[in-house]
Parts: C-alpha cells; structure tokens; sequence
C-alpha cells in the first residue's frame, strides 16, 4: 500500500546524536499508528516509539528521556530524532505502519563508545 524509505542512519560517538527520516510514498494523513522499530545483529526486531494520528505519542523505555518521534503529515514524513546515543542503541532502525509486517531495508545507526 504504501513504500516507506528510511534514512539518517550513520555513526557516532556514545552521547552523539542523529535524526532518521521516514519518508512514505504518498499522504500518511490516513495512516493511524506509525511506529519505528530497531534489530541488532543475532537479535529480534523491538519496538522502539510509537506515533498515532493525531500525534500521541509512546516510547519504549529504553527510549525514553533520549528519543522523540515526530510525524509531519504535509512531509509525508516520519521522524525519529536521538539524542544521547549509547553503544547498544546499535542496530537497523525500520519504520512502519503499526501491525503491518511488509519491511523495508532500514537504515544503520552504529554508537561507538
């Protein structure tokens, strides 16, 4: 339905921060929940934040304090800004339509301590 590319991802130093872009291929104003998702190597896909559509928000704890998701319907853009970044935040960041199980390529975010 519709294509999701993520990008932004890159690497940083422990306490570094980036800004990860999804980009849908068209109007995200009907979609309801957007969420970005993240896998390590050897590891399952975990649920890092969550964004409704009218802009409610929900953060894994692991995310809290550090991670903020955005969603900007006339971009048609997903965002998910980190800041604080730790080694273990290290993994393919994906985002996607909540309960929806079609996933992209990702983009890799590695954290260097």
């Amino acid at each position: 339905q519709v294509q999701l590319v993520e990008s932004g991802g890159g690497l940083v130093q422990a306490g570094g921060s980036l800004r990860l872009s999804c980009a849908a291929s068209r109007s995200i104003v009907s979609i309801g929940t957007m969420g970005w998702y993240r896998q390590a190597p050897g590891k399952q896909r975990e649920l890092v934040a969550v964004i409704t559509k009218s802009g409610s928000t929900n953060y894994a704890d692991c995310a809290k304090g550090r991670f903020t998701i955005s969603r900007d319907n006339a971009k048609n853009t997903v965002y998910l800004q980190m800041n604080s970044l730790k080694p273990e935040d290290t993994a393919v960041y994906y985002c996607n339509v909540a309960g929806t199980h079609n996933w992209g390529q990702g983009t890799q975010v590695t954290v260097s301590s």
